[in-house]
Protein backbone atom coordinates (compact mmCIF):
# COMPACT_ATOMS: atom_id res chain seq x y z
CA UNK A 1 0.00 0.00 0.00
CA UNK A 2 0.98 3.62 -0.93
CA UNK A 3 2.00 5.93 1.84
CA UNK A 4 -0.94 9.12 2.07
CA UNK A 5 1.21 12.11 0.48
CA UNK A 6 2.52 15.10 3.29
CA UNK A 7 0.10 17.48 3.98
CA UNK A 8 1.78 20.19 1.60
CA UNK A 9 1.40 17.90 -0.65
CA UNK A 10 -2.19 17.31 -0.68
CA UNK A 11 -2.75 21.13 -0.75
CA UNK A 12 -0.91 21.66 -3.40
CA UNK A 13 -2.46 18.82 -5.54
CA UNK A 14 -6.10 20.02 -4.34
CA UNK A 15 -4.67 23.81 -5.82
CA UNK A 16 -4.17 21.89 -9.00
CA UNK A 17 -7.18 20.18 -9.18
CA UNK A 18 -9.19 22.92 -8.56
CA UNK A 19 -7.19 25.06 -11.30
CA UNK A 20 -7.86 22.78 -13.56
CA UNK A 21 -11.83 22.30 -13.59
CA UNK A 22 -12.15 26.16 -13.27
CA UNK A 23 -10.24 26.47 -16.60
CA UNK A 24 -11.96 23.26 -17.55
CA UNK A 25 -15.70 24.83 -16.89
CA UNK A 26 -14.82 28.11 -18.70
CA UNK A 27 -13.58 26.03 -22.05
CA UNK A 28 -16.69 23.64 -21.66
CA UNK A 29 -18.96 26.58 -21.49
CA UNK A 30 -17.63 28.23 -23.72
CA UNK A 31 -16.72 25.63 -26.53
CA UNK A 32 -19.16 22.35 -25.41
CA UNK A 33 -17.35 19.20 -25.19
CA UNK A 34 -16.51 18.32 -28.37
CA UNK A 35 -14.91 21.99 -29.32
CA UNK A 36 -12.79 21.90 -26.07
CA UNK A 37 -9.48 21.20 -26.27
CA UNK A 38 -7.31 19.81 -23.37
CA UNK A 39 -4.45 22.26 -23.95
CA UNK A 40 -6.15 25.43 -23.68
CA UNK A 41 -7.49 24.16 -20.57
CA UNK A 42 -3.95 23.17 -19.25
CA UNK A 43 -2.40 26.49 -20.65
CA UNK A 44 -5.46 28.67 -18.70
CA UNK A 45 -4.59 26.10 -15.75
CA UNK A 46 -0.77 26.60 -15.77
CA UNK A 47 -0.33 23.15 -15.78
CA UNK A 48 1.43 20.91 -18.57
CA UNK A 49 -1.26 18.61 -20.83
CA UNK A 50 0.76 15.51 -18.85
CA UNK A 51 -0.61 16.44 -15.47
CA UNK A 52 -3.97 17.51 -16.53
CA UNK A 53 -3.80 13.83 -17.77
CA UNK A 54 -2.58 12.47 -14.27
CA UNK A 55 -5.33 13.88 -12.47
CA UNK A 56 -8.20 13.10 -14.90
CA UNK A 57 -8.10 10.25 -17.39
CA UNK A 58 -9.29 11.79 -20.49
CA UNK A 59 -11.66 14.70 -21.71
CA UNK A 60 -14.47 12.99 -21.08
CA UNK A 61 -13.40 12.40 -17.58
CA UNK A 62 -12.64 15.77 -17.05
CA UNK A 63 -15.94 17.20 -18.69
CA UNK A 64 -17.80 14.94 -15.93
CA UNK A 65 -15.74 16.22 -13.05
CA UNK A 66 -16.81 19.65 -14.06
CA UNK A 67 -20.37 18.72 -14.09
CA UNK A 68 -20.31 16.98 -10.77
CA UNK A 69 -18.61 19.94 -9.20
CA UNK A 70 -20.75 22.34 -10.32
CA UNK A 71 -23.77 20.46 -9.13
CA UNK A 72 -22.27 19.09 -5.76
CA UNK A 73 -22.08 22.66 -4.50
CA UNK A 74 -25.04 24.16 -6.06
CA UNK A 75 -26.54 21.16 -3.87
CA UNK A 76 -24.67 22.06 -0.60
CA UNK A 77 -25.87 25.73 -0.89
CA UNK A 78 -29.77 24.98 -1.74
CA UNK A 79 -30.25 22.01 0.55
CA UNK A 80 -28.77 24.51 3.36
CA UNK A 81 -31.49 26.97 2.66
CA UNK A 82 -34.15 24.16 2.26
CA UNK A 83 -33.37 22.37 5.68
CA UNK A 84 -33.75 25.34 7.92
CA UNK A 85 -36.28 25.06 10.99
CA UNK A 86 -38.00 27.73 9.33
CA UNK A 87 -42.04 27.84 7.81
CA UNK A 88 -42.25 26.62 4.45
CA UNK A 89 -42.66 30.07 3.16
CA UNK A 90 -39.83 31.34 4.14
CA UNK A 91 -37.58 28.14 3.34
CA UNK A 92 -39.26 28.97 -0.12
CA UNK A 93 -37.72 32.11 -0.37
CA UNK A 94 -34.49 31.11 1.27
CA UNK A 95 -34.12 28.37 -1.70
CA UNK A 96 -34.99 31.36 -4.10
CA UNK A 97 -32.34 33.38 -2.67
CA UNK A 98 -29.78 30.39 -2.70
CA UNK A 99 -29.93 29.29 -5.74
CA UNK A 100 -30.41 32.57 -7.73
CA UNK A 101 -26.63 33.68 -5.70
CA UNK A 102 -25.22 30.80 -6.50
CA UNK A 103 -26.12 31.17 -10.26
CA UNK A 104 -24.70 35.23 -10.13
CA UNK A 105 -21.70 33.81 -8.57
CA UNK A 106 -20.88 32.03 -11.87
CA UNK A 107 -22.72 32.50 -14.64
CA UNK A 108 -20.88 30.28 -16.53
CA UNK A 109 -22.87 26.92 -14.91
CA UNK A 110 -26.29 27.46 -16.47
CA UNK A 111 -24.79 27.85 -20.37
CA UNK A 112 -22.40 24.36 -19.35
CA UNK A 113 -25.53 22.77 -17.97
CA UNK A 114 -27.94 24.06 -20.67
CA UNK A 115 -25.23 22.66 -23.43
CA UNK A 116 -25.42 19.25 -21.88
CA UNK A 117 -29.01 19.11 -21.58
CA UNK A 118 -29.99 20.40 -24.73
CA UNK A 119 -27.12 18.16 -26.53
CA UNK A 120 -28.59 15.04 -25.25
CA UNK A 121 -31.45 14.87 -26.75
CA UNK A 122 -34.27 12.61 -26.06
CA UNK A 123 -32.03 9.90 -24.64
CA UNK A 124 -30.56 11.68 -21.56
CA UNK A 125 -26.44 11.51 -21.16
CA UNK A 126 -24.73 9.06 -18.77
CA UNK A 127 -23.77 12.33 -17.06
CA UNK A 128 -27.05 14.01 -16.66
CA UNK A 129 -27.91 10.73 -15.44
CA UNK A 130 -25.51 10.38 -13.18
CA UNK A 131 -25.75 14.20 -11.57
CA UNK A 132 -29.86 14.30 -11.45
CA UNK A 133 -29.99 11.08 -9.19
CA UNK A 134 -27.13 12.43 -6.91
CA UNK A 135 -27.63 16.05 -6.91
CA UNK A 136 -31.13 16.91 -8.70
CA UNK A 137 -33.48 14.65 -7.65
CA UNK A 138 -33.24 14.84 -3.81
CA UNK A 139 -33.26 18.75 -4.14
CA UNK A 140 -36.73 18.47 -6.52
CA UNK A 141 -37.81 15.90 -3.83
CA UNK A 142 -37.69 18.90 -1.42
CA UNK A 143 -38.67 21.82 -2.93
CA UNK A 144 -41.89 19.77 -3.54
CA UNK A 145 -42.30 18.51 -0.35
CA UNK A 146 -41.70 22.50 0.43
CA UNK A 147 -44.32 23.42 -1.60
CA UNK A 148 -46.64 21.10 -0.27
CA UNK A 149 -46.60 21.61 3.03
CA UNK A 150 -46.90 26.08 2.48
CA UNK A 151 -49.77 25.10 0.89
CA UNK A 152 -51.17 22.73 3.39
CA UNK A 153 -50.34 25.76 6.16
CA UNK A 154 -52.30 28.02 3.74
CA UNK A 155 -48.91 30.15 3.04
CA UNK A 156 -48.90 29.32 -0.39
CA UNK A 157 -51.55 29.20 -3.43
CA UNK A 158 -53.44 25.92 -4.28
CA UNK A 159 -51.16 25.41 -6.88
CA UNK A 160 -49.50 22.15 -8.52
CA UNK A 161 -46.04 21.65 -7.25
CA UNK A 162 -44.82 19.09 -9.91
CA UNK A 163 -45.74 21.79 -12.07
CA UNK A 164 -43.89 24.88 -9.84
CA UNK A 165 -40.61 23.46 -9.54
CA UNK A 166 -39.87 23.45 -13.05
CA UNK A 167 -41.27 26.87 -13.50
CA UNK A 168 -38.94 27.91 -10.68
CA UNK A 169 -35.78 26.78 -12.18
CA UNK A 170 -36.67 28.68 -15.55
CA UNK A 171 -36.89 31.86 -13.94
CA UNK A 172 -34.27 31.15 -11.94
CA UNK A 173 -31.53 29.89 -14.75
CA UNK A 174 -32.86 31.30 -18.06
CA UNK A 175 -31.94 34.62 -17.22
CA UNK A 176 -28.11 33.79 -16.88
CA UNK A 177 -28.78 31.09 -19.43
CA UNK A 178 -29.71 33.80 -21.91
CA UNK A 179 -27.59 36.64 -20.71
CA UNK A 180 -25.69 36.81 -24.14
CA UNK A 181 -28.71 37.40 -26.08
CA UNK A 182 -30.15 39.54 -23.72
CA UNK A 183 -27.48 42.13 -23.79
CA UNK A 184 -28.29 41.90 -27.71
CA UNK A 185 -32.03 42.77 -27.52
CA UNK A 186 -31.65 45.17 -24.71
CA UNK A 187 -28.50 46.93 -25.16
CA UNK A 188 -27.60 46.79 -21.40
CA UNK A 189 -25.00 44.25 -19.43
CA UNK A 190 -27.60 41.88 -17.84
CA UNK A 191 -24.17 40.83 -15.61
CA UNK A 192 -23.28 43.88 -14.11
CA UNK A 193 -23.84 44.01 -10.32
CA UNK A 194 -26.79 46.53 -10.95
CA UNK A 195 -28.77 44.46 -13.25
CA UNK A 196 -28.13 41.41 -11.41
CA UNK A 197 -29.93 42.92 -8.17
CA UNK A 198 -32.43 44.41 -10.11
CA UNK A 199 -33.20 41.22 -11.70
CA UNK A 200 -32.99 39.20 -7.87
CA UNK A 201 -35.27 42.10 -6.55
CA UNK A 202 -37.42 40.85 -9.98
CA UNK A 203 -37.51 37.28 -9.34
CA UNK A 204 -38.73 37.44 -5.61
CA UNK A 205 -41.40 40.40 -6.20
CA UNK A 206 -42.53 37.71 -8.71
CA UNK A 207 -42.71 34.86 -6.74
CA UNK A 208 -44.14 36.36 -3.91
CA UNK A 209 -47.38 37.69 -6.01
CA UNK A 210 -47.31 34.07 -7.75
CA UNK A 211 -47.32 31.68 -4.68
CA UNK A 212 -47.96 33.27 -1.44
CA UNK A 213 -51.49 33.92 -0.85
CA UNK A 214 -49.75 37.35 1.42
CA UNK A 215 -47.04 38.61 -0.99
CA UNK A 216 -46.45 40.91 1.55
Amino acid sequence: MSKPLPKKQQRNAEITRRAILAAALIEFAGEGVEGARTDRIAKAAGVNKALLYYYFKDKTALYGAVLDSVFENLYRTVTAALDRPVPPGEKLIAYVEAHFDFLASTPLYPRLVMREMMGSGDAPSSHIIRIFQRFAAPVYIKLMSTIAEGIEQGDLRPVDPQQTVPTLLGILVFYFASSATQKLLGGYDPLSAQAIAARRGSVLDFIRHALFLDPA
